[in-house]
């Protein structure tokens, strides 16, 4: 049925959209190796060919080998999803050299972490919204901090918090995670349960798309304090909370300058990150395809995405955007 709906969506506009801007041509987008960005390329390959008659092509990627393509190939045109934080100095590099264009933050307000409990336990129990409430009643939370898997990044930043607040010394057994899968299977254990859960989490991620969580207020983001955070032999930890993580469509100086029409496009194109956590929650709980998904999204967000677009490709997608 889900790809019967994709056939029909596509079939609706193609006889339309030969009237499109005849100068957009090729153009290559990176995907990322990810579940969202791989949904955020499939809605821009349908609207761009659909909408703007563009020849895509889509690059399997991910952050280091899309940064060192721009660098070494000024190419792919186009790279959604990309993590500046996680890029390193050749991104900046490329800032640097004007080679790339920052469009818009794909999504908005980015990348988020966090310690998190599940909404109910604040419902009932107002304190636990901040750090400070938890840490004067453990008890509520089960006693237990479920923390950052074992070998992630986000392992040594979230090791050095339980220590800047003393997690232990408060009564809270700081449990080591061995996997992702784990952690989020003790958050959906306990939520469907409506047991007390506390721990790590971020997103755009699918448990957060599909559990009512809220994220503790670690208090005021201190940057040195992160910084120092994030090396595992910090003698003197702080507390600081976990800043928000730009996540960027760049496009090639290039592409941009020669293409003001799909830039000004890809500039428009944006989801919110707990938006993007349902989508990825009901992709998950249809066991659908990228291409599915994305056309879930398309066909129950025809407000939004349909500002995206310039005049001629909004009038090339009209059959749709009418259904």
């Amino acid at each position: 049925m889900k790809r019967y709906l994709l056939g029909t969506a596509l079939a609706a506009s193609m006889p339309m959209a030969a009237a499109a801007a005849e100068d957009c041509g090729e153009i290559s987008i990176a995907e990322m190796n990810w579940a969202s960005a791989q949904i955020v390329v499939a809605v821009s390959d349908f609207l761009l060919t659909q909408g703007y008659s563009c020849d895509v092509t889509v690059v399997p990627s991910d952050t280091t080998p899309a940064v060192t393509s721009l660098s070494e190939n000024n190419e792919p045109d186009v790279v959604p999803e990309m993590w500046p934080n996680s890029a390193g100095d050749a991104y900046e590099k490329l800032k640097e050299n004007g080679r790339i264009v920052e469009l818009t933050s794909v999504l908005n307000p980015g990348g988020v972490e966090g310690w998190w409990i599940p909404t109910y336990l604040v419902e009932e129990h107002p304190e636990l919204a901040t750090i400070d409430g938890i840490l004067e009643n453990p008890e509520l939370v089960g006693s237990m901090f479920n923390n950052c898997p074992d070998g992630w990044g986000c392992r040594i930043v979230s090791d050095n918090l339980a220590r800047a607040y003393d997690l232990e010394g408060n009564g809270i057994e700081v449990f080591n995670h061995g996997s992702g899968e784990t952690l989020a299977t003790s958050m959906a254990s306990a939520y469907e349960s409506e047991e007390p859960w506390f721990g790590y989490y971020w997103g755009p991620t699918t448990p957060l798309g599909k559990f009512d969580m809220t994220s503790v207020d670690l208090g005021e983001y201190d940057e040195a304090a992160h910084s120092a955070n994030q090396n595992a032999d910090n003698p003197d930890p702080q507390p600081s909370a976990f800043p928000i993580a730009p996540i960027l469509t760049v496009m090639t100086k290039d592409y941009h300058d020669s293409h003001p029409e799909i830039a000004d496009f890809f500039s428009n194109v944006s989801f919110t990150t707990d938006e993007m956590s349902q989508l990825l929650a009901w992709q998950d709980a249809n066991n659908a395809s990228t291409e599915e998904a994305a056309v879930y999204y398309l066909q129950n967000n025809t407000d939004t995405w349909s500002e995206w677009l310039n005049d001629d490709a909004r009038a090339n997608l009209s059959n749709l955007l009418e259904q």
